[in-house]
This record gives C-alpha cells, sequence and structure tokens, in this order.
C-alpha cells in the first residue's frame, strides 16, 4: 500500500514538472501570465526580479520559449523607418536593459531592435529604494528610478561584448539622459555623452528630456531650453559622422500641455534642427481613476503600464497631426497585445516599443502581439506595417 501511495506521489509530481517544463518551453502565454510571473513576484521585489531576469537573459544556457524559436516575422511585419530595416516593428523601450547587459538575449526573444539606456556620462546610483512598486491589478509599475547605472564607459564595454558574441547585425539604439548632479550645462554634458557613446556605433540616438525622476529634467523639454541641447547635439553629431550620422530622435511626456505640444511640433518639423523621430511617451505623473483605488498609487514617480496606453495613443494622435505625419514617431506606453499595438500605428506610429508588458506576460507576449498584430494587418487590407501608419488619420480626411 505505501509503495503504491510513493509510486502514486513520484508520478504526479514528475506530471507537474513536466507540465511546467513544457509550459515554460512552449512559451505557453497563459502559463506566464497566470503561473511564472505571479510566482515571481511573490518571491521577490520588483529589482530583485529584474535583476534576475537580465542575467538570465544574459546567459548563454537561458531557455527561449520554443514558440519564439520557431516564429518567423512575417514579411508584412518588416518596414523601414529612419533608412533602418526593421524584420518586425516591436522593440524593447529604453529602461529595461539600462546597462545593456542583455541586448542578444533580447533580440533572441524576437524584439527587432533594442534601445538601451537611459545612459548617462557618470555611473550613478538612481534614488533611495524602494523605488519600484508593481500595481498587479492594474498591470502597472511606478518608478523613480532616477537613472541609476554603470555610466558611458561601462555600457561601452557591455554592447562592445554583444557586438562580439553575436553573428547577425541588429539594431541597437541609444538613449542619452543627465547626470542628477552635474557641474556642466544640459547641451554640454549631452553633447560630450553622445562623443562618448559614439564609439559604439548607434543605429539611432535619443535625447531624454522626459523622464519624471529627474529633479528639472521636463524643464528641458521647453524649446527654448531643447534647442539649445539639439543644437551642440547635432554639431556634435556633424563632427562625428558628417551628414550621414545615426538618426536624432526626442523622447516626449505624455503630460505636455496643448500649448506645448503645438509649440515642439514646430519646432521638430523645422528642417534646419535636423530632429529624426519622437518617442511617444515617457511615463505619466497623472493617475487614472482605476489606478487611485492601490495604494501603491500614492508613490512618487512615472507610471506605464496599461493605465497609460489610452493617453498614450492620444498624444501620438496629436502630434502625427501637428506635424502632418511628417517627423516618424515611436510609439510606447501601455502595449501589451496585437490591438494595443496597431492602435498606436493607426494613430501614427511608425514603430512601437514595449517594456512593462514584458515584466507581466514575459518573453512569449512578444511573439504574441506580433502574430496578433499581423493578423490584424491581414484583416483589414494592409501588405505591411507602413500602409496602416496614420490611418486614422487618412480615414478623417
Amino acid at each position: 500500500m505505501r509503495s503504491r501511495f510513493t509510486e502514486t506521489i513520484l508520478i504526479s509530481l514528475g506530471g507537474g514538472i513536466c507540465t511546467v517544463v513544457g509550459c515554460l518551453i512552449g512559451g505557453d502565454t497563459k502559463f506566464y501570465h497566470s503561473l511564472l510571473m505571479p510566482a515571481l513576484f511573490k518571491l521577490y521585489d520588483p529589482e530583485t526580479a529584474h535583476s534576475f531576469f537580465l542575467k538570465y537573459l544574459r546567459s548563454s544556457f537561458s531557455v527561449i520559449p520554443l514558440s519564439t524559436w520557431l516564429y518567423k516575422d512575417p514579411e508584412r511585419l518588416s518596414t523601414t523607418v529612419f533608412g533602418l530595416h526593421f524584420s518586425n516593428p516591436i522593440g524593447l523601450a529604453a529602461g529595461c536593459d539600462k546597462d545593456g547587459i542583455a541586448i542578444n538575449g533580447f533580440h533572441r526573444i524576437g524584439f527587432a531592435f533594442v534601445e538601451v539606456g537611459t545612459v548617462t556620462r557618470q555611473s550613478q546610483p538612481g534614488n533611495p529604494k524602494p523605488r519600484v512598486f508593481r500595481l498587479l491589478q492594474e498591470r502597472c509599475i511606478i518608478n523613480r528610478m532616477g537613472f541609476p547605472g554603470v555610466g558611458s564607459s561601462g555600457v561601452k564595454r557591455n554592447i562592445a561584448n554583444s557586438i562580439k558574441t553575436t553573428q547577425n547585425s541588429k539594431i541597437i539604439g541609444i538613449n542619452l539622459g543627465k547626470n542628477k548632479v552635474t557641474e556642466l550645462d544640459a547641451a554640454t554634458e549631452y553633447s560630450l555623452l553622445l562623443k562618448e557613446m559614439s564609439t559604439t556605433k548607434p543605429d539611432y540616438l535619443v535625447i531624454n528630456v522626459s523622464s519624471p525622476n529627474t529633479p528639472g529634467l521636463r524643464d528641458l523639454q521647453q524649446v527654448t531650453e531643447l534647442s539649445k541641447i539639439v543644437n551642440k547635439v547635432n554639431s556634435e553629431r556633424l563632427n562625428l559622422w558628417g551628414i550621414k550620422g545615426p538618426p536624432l530622435l526626442i523622447k516626449l511626456s505624455p503630460d505636455l500641455s496643448e500649448e506645448q505640444r503645438i509649440e515642439l511640433a514646430k519646432y521638430v518639423t523645422d528642417k534646419s534642427n535636423r530632429i529624426d523621430g519622437l518617442i511617444l511617451t515617457n511615463t505619466t505623473l497623472q493617475r487614472p481613476p482605476t489606478v487611485n483605488q492601490c495604494i501603491e498609487s500614492k508613490e512618487q514617480g512615472g507610471l506605464s503600464g496599461e493605465p497609460l496606453n489610452e493617453l498614450s495613443t492620444y498624444i501620438i494622435r496629436d502630434m502625427y497631426k501637428l506635424t502632418n505625419g511628417t517627423i516618424p514617431i515611436i510609439g510606447v506606453g501601455g502595449v501589451s497585445s496585437g490591438i494595443d499595438a496597431y492602435t498606436k500605428i493607426r494613430a501614427g506610429a511608425s514603430l512601437i516599443q514595449i517594456y512593462t508588458s514584458l515584466i507581466y506576460g514575459g518573453p512569449p507576449v512578444v511573439t504574441q502581439i506580433k502574430t496578433e498584430l499581423n493578423n490584424l494587418l491581414k484583416n483589414d487590407g494592409f501588405s505591411n506595417v507602413h500602409e496602416a501608419v496614420g490611418a486614422d488619420f487618412r480615414m478623417r480626411k
């Protein structure tokens, strides 16, 4: 009797382990969404879990879901933006791999491009902990990180190591930020940082003036201040690469007023300013009504995730209209499904970035979004992503 009982227990455990391993390797989205990620949330605080995830992806022994390995980006998802060819429009937003330690791992799970950073000239610890808070019910995050990182020299080493260990040419963007404590004016600091990071041969560059977690940074979105930074960065860009330098993008806040957006639209569409694109949007200081019901909503910092989706899409649509669709937009903020990505594309985004949905859904969410997006494009008769960009705006005309 006892041996039968033991045998039953062992068979049950073995079956359970096989099921878990099968779901893990197979990339079952429900398994990651409902079981694995919630289990990690209970075991680890947000920063510890994130550090573990980065180290896992960096490892050459990391298990990539079979559904990801087998998935091949359909031709319909390929697109060309900024003169760069993307196998699909889904990229990793800045903030996830701040120091560029897992670039190859993120490409392996299906991202067409990875934006490293935010990078600062000097290493800095960021704001005091705890500084990252999960709002599980609303599937969002509040963070007040404050650009912690190893600084430009460390990031350069990490990117160099990534390039050495990959055989394929992958698109890497560099998000540039300002140290919290510095004796330099903002324009000088950004231009010096650009010069230091130029050896990584970035595919595109981003001036980040929209994080809410570095005092005074968002004030640099004012055209009078932004123009000083852009002028000096462009001067350095010209010295380093000539007229064929990497595209320069500006990352903006979703909390800009209508007046600010109108002024910025005029500025970025002036070709003499040599701005090649916008990233819309960063995190928000606003707290939607549903989020206000959570205790964690009282924490200071920027909110990302599903509650940001509607606001970021509104900003994308508005800026696309204000710029007459002449400036390519990377849409980011609350994208967790193919329909979220598709809505932003129809609103005017040429490319899409995700971060928070990766935290809640794990690696399979990338393939899930791409699969759903491809089906939506196909069902609406679009032969490629570019045809769908700004489609809502054209319909209204």
